[in-house]
């Protein structure tokens, strides 16, 4: 994370004695990247994190990766995929993966069990209703349009709240998501070319203090799932400091970059994943030459897939192409894409895009799972061959 945080009780000096009120130690938790050579925070918890009453084998619902085969454009309606609501970790539903990284889409009405994920970082989207998370670095509120950033190996619960259920786009990772390095100096600073700062970045800011015995944490790890038995509950934490942590960023702090003619898709870069990336595009002035074209030019990028998720407003390059508010595009490596038919003309002199869409750019192939079939739109890829 790029700034640090103190929340709650810490001692004035790490590794030293910190005693509760009855004279027993606190006991030190250090969650660290990269073994001890990354960002870490230390946790003091009224209760040994280690302890654990049981542990067995966990079989999670099973996702199926089929290839983009025949390769073409894909759209994926995913309010198409609405039932009768699930919980926001193990309801989701899987519609492109590869090695590096999951993509999946969840209507949530109810809390999501204690889950770790130890695979990776996870960035969620919310594209309606409100959220809140819990972990032992304390609660983390969530409206529509934050995203939220949780560290790998973070033990965690997701709870909707208000009164309309949360929709929610999860990028889980097969490693760290952050800001990308170019926005931050080498101590970590925001530099001033950057679209956002510290002053937009949330983070927990009072500990939990949960008391509790024997409950249930779901652990996702490199050779599958395992339900434990803790002795006591997680959120026990009177205290943290460091780097690593919960935090949150709304896409309507992110101040896109214009320019008098059209600006590439790395000028809404918010985040980098290992092998990929995820854009905001947001509401902006446009282009500005006195002939510029405001919509993207036909483009092929060799090395990525492009996914975009969109989530509000009208995406002028894409109209008459069926896209809709929760619709999905994915446009493979391997064939050239860009505005619909008469997109390019029609965007001639607009001063602004009322637009708002997540991207997600892969640089290994994304693979079609099971939900993806359930809600596709398969006439998407023949509408550049209509007349505008």
């Amino acid at each position: 994370m790029p700034y640090y945080r103190s929340v709650g009780d810490v001692p004035r000096k790490r590794h030293t004695q910190f005693r509760q009120p009855d004279g027993t130690l606190y006991a030190e938790e250090l969650v660290g990247q990269e073994g001890f050579s990354s960002d870490s925070s230390l946790l003091y918890h009224r209760h040994a994190p280690t302890a654990i009453l049981a542990a067995e084998e966990y079989a999670p619902p099973t996702v199926t990766r089929v290839p983009n085969l025949p390769l073409k454009p894909r759209h994926l309606r995913t309010h198409k995929l609405d039932g009768t609501g699930a919980d926001p970790v193990l309801g989701r539903q899987y519609l492109l993966a590869n090695d590096d990284v999951r993509i999946a889409y969840v209507l949530a009405d109810r809390p999501s069990p204690l889950f770790r994920d130890a695979t990776g970082d996870h960035c969620l989207y919310l594209e309606a209703g409100s959220m809140r998370v819990e972990s032992p670095f304390g609660v983390l509120d969530a409206v529509a349009g934050d995203y939220v950033v949780i560290p790998t190996s973070t033990i965690h619960r997701l709870v909707p709240t208000g009164d309309e259920p949360t929709r929610l786009l999860a990028v889980e990772a097969s490693g760290h998501i952050g800001p990308p390095k170019r926005y931050l100096s080498v101590r970590g600073q925001f530099l001033e070319h950057a679209p956002y700062c510290e002053r937009d970045v949330r983070g927990p800011d009072t500990p939990l203090l949960v008391d509790g015995e024997e409950v249930e944490v779901l652990v996702k790890h490199r050779r599958g799932w395992t339900r434990y038995v803790y002795a006591n509950h997680p959120f026990d934490v009177v205290g943290w400091d460091g780097h690593m942590y919960p935090w949150a960023f709304s896409i309507h702090d992110f101040e896109p970059i214009t320019g008098r003619i059209h600006q590439p898709p790395p000028v809404h870069q918010t985040f980098q994943g290992p092998n990929f990336v995820i854009c905001s595009f947001v509401p902006r002035k446009v282009d500005y030459h006195p002939a510029a074209i405001p919509v993207p030019y036909n483009h092929h990028n060799v090395d990525s897939d492009e996914m975009l998720f969109y989530t509000g407003g009208n995406y002028e390059a894409r109209r008459g192409s069926g896209i809709e508010q929760g619709s999905i595009s994915l446009h493979p490596s391997g064939f050239t894409h860009g505005p619909q038919p008469g997109a390019s003309e029609r965007s001639i002199g607009a001063e602004f895009f009322d637009e708002l869409a997540v991207m997600v750019d892969t640089f290994r192939p994304l693979d079609l799972c099971d939900a993806a079939a359930d809600c596709e739109d398969d006439g998407y890829a023949w509408t550049w061959a209509r007349k505008s």
